[in-house]
């Protein structure tokens, strides 16, 4: 447990919050930013790192991960502070002018204004609707693979259709016996992947069952087998893991809870500064929503901007909020480093 106090907090380290610290900083507010994954990035670097991206004033073309490296470049002057692999869990107002925001790790951060800018919400796997799937999890069932080694000369079955079922089975049997089990024979994932796939099926590297997961079977936690089915025909395979790569769901989480206005699981704005119907908390990015509202990531950058502009009335109330330009502010480019 840690306690810190800032100017801002931020939740979600998407290329919106990414920019967000940026606009912040330019106005000398420094800030704290809360994500749940373990990397910064967001959706992006989650989800599809490599997918190139066509909208963004003044780039033909961008990879999903190298907007997030600029990003990062964009705001490193300015130093901000992550806590990563953690959720925004409490929020209470202590003083008029100051919120405490609690992390699911137990750090407590003081701050003047708090900016949601969490996409779509905490990313969560999809689980198998299996009664006892908890007592396995994180001890032969996992969501996500952080360290393959643990596989390694073990029987592994992989449920899913996607680009994570398909890299991982083809990644994994370099090391271990893969199952792979889908409950049709095409698949979603990367035409090159797939094919990859079939050929390693083929030369009898892994073993391709369809159907879908019924039961589990083990003890203490560390499976045994795996009960599948595929019309009304089960079949019990042995397998020492699971990993079923389902795709991942978005959830407010504990904001829901925070009295915020919502609309069809977004969070209501206004369209002068995006603050929420509670003063000093603000909402950009996906997670908003207003009339005419689009979800891209230019629009968020523009949200960004606006925001800071009045989170710095109520970061410095006795100071006037000067707009300068970016161009010709000596004082700007000193922030920068920029001789």
């Amino acid at each position: 447990m840690s306690n810190y106090k800032t100017d801002v907090v931020i939740i979600g380290a998407g290329p919106v919050g990414l920019f967000a610290i940026f606009e912040l900083g330019l106005l000398d507010m420094k800030c704290h930013v809360i994500d749940n994954l373990d990397k910064i990035g967001g959706q992006c670097s989650e989800l599809y790192p490599e997918k190139p991206i066509y909208d963004i004033p003044s780039r033909v073309e961008i990879s999903a991960q190298k907007l997030v490296d600029d990003l990062m470049d964009q705001c490193k002057p300015f130093n901000p502070i992550f806590h990563l692999n953690q959720n925004a869990e409490k929020l209470e107002k202590n003083t008029e002018n100051e919120w405490t925001i609690t992390t699911s790790e137990n750090n407590s951060i003081i701050a003047k204004c708090i900016v949601i800018a969490a996409g779509a919400g905490s990313f969560i796997p999809r689980k198998p609707p299996l009664e006892n799937i908890a007592e396995y999890e994180n001890k032969s069932v996992f969501y996500s693979i952080k360290n393959k080694k643990i596989f390694e000369n073990k029987n592994v079955l992989i449920a899913g259709g996607g680009d994570s079922a398909i890299d991982w089975t083809n990644e994994l049997s370099k090391i271990a016996n893969v199952s792979l089990l889908h409950r049709r024979k095409e698949f979603r994932a990367s035409p090159d992947s797939v094919q990859k796939m079939l050929n390693l099926e083929e030369n009898n590297k892994i073993e391709f069952f369809l159907g879908q997961l019924k039961s589990l079977y083990g003890n203490n936690g560390m499976l045994e087998s795996v009960l599948i089915y595929n019309d009304n025909v089960e079949k019990k395979i042995q397998t020492d893991f699971l990993i079923p790569f389902f795709g991942l769901k978005n959830d407010l989480g504990s904001i829901k809870n925070w009295n915020l206005n919502l609309e069809n699981n977004l969070i209501i704005v206004d369209t002068e500064k995006f603050e929420t119907n509670i003063p000093s908390i603000f909402s950009i990015g996906d997670i908003n929503t207003y009339p005419g509202k689009l979800k891209l990531i230019l629009s968020g950058f523009h949200e960004a901007a606006l925001m800071s502009q009045k989170c710095a009335q109520y970061c410095f109330p006795d100071k006037k909020v000067i707009f300068r330009y970016t161009t010709s502010s000596k004082d700007i480019h000193k922030k920068l480093g920029i001789k």
